[in-house]
């Protein structure tokens, strides 16, 4: 009898102008049973190319890289409608480079000291579609909300809307939302757009964030 095929691997990139880095990445990355590493690259027009070859899951991509950087690339696959998921992993986390990361489309944003097996979570955290910052990106985050006109107020959303938004800031993807309430995910994607739009943000980051600030989550 043949063997039962074991769940399919998280098919990771590497882009990094660093051999060094990427090299410690894979040789941590390559001892996880649940993570496949299938593909380096030295910058971001190569991680653009290497994505479109491999279609990875998920890439870890840094941000500062000569040539095309970490954003730029980051633009550049939205635009092409690659489906892999980005985890920034950088020695960055000043506004000017976390702000303009997640607005280009970043699913998760952590600093090159993370833990391994913290970085092996994070990859699976934004592989099931969760959006993943540590506590010093968010605070970047945070502050850059401080230099922005106030968005919207609680009492501006339903009981069901304010359900949603704490179970968004709590990372849970709208199918995970739906299972929660009870509901179908057009029904939350409904939500999550009309929280969008009453709150005045762009995005589940900063819904989350904001979601945060005004103590609907710790």
């Amino acid at each position: 009898m043949a063997d039962t095929p074991g769940p399919r691997r998280i098919r990771v990139l590497l882009v990094d102008d660093h051999q060094v880095v990427r090299r410690g990445l894979r040789t941590f990355l390559e001892v996880q049973e649940d993570i496949e590493v299938v593909g380096e690259a030295a910058d971001g027009e190569e991680g653009l190319a290497r994505a479109g070859e491999l279609l990875p899951d998920v890439i870890l991509m840094d941000v500062k890289m000569p040539g095309t950087d970490g954003i730029e690339a980051l633009r550049r696959l939205r635009e092409l409608g690659n489906p892999a998921r980005v985890l920034v992993v950088t020695s960055f986390t000043e506004q000017r480079t976390v702000v303009p990361a997640l607005r280009a489309g970043a699913a998760g944003y952590v600093h090159k000291d993370i833990a391994p097996d913290a970085l092996a979570g994070a990859i699976r955290s934004v592989h099931a579609g969760h959006v993943l910052l540590q506590r010093e990106v968010a605070e970047a985050l945070l502050a850059a909300q401080d230099d922005q006109p106030p968005a919207g107020r609680p009492g501006a959303l339903t009981d069901r809307e304010r359900e949603v938004l704490g179970l968004i800031a709590d990372g849970r993807s709208n199918r995970e939302i739906a299972r929660a309430l009870v509901l179908s995910e057009k029904t939350v994607k409904t939500h999550v757009s009309n929280i969008l739009m009453k709150l005045d943000l762009s995005d589940r980051t900063q819904a989350a964030l904001w979601a945060v600030r005004h103590g609907l989550v710790d």
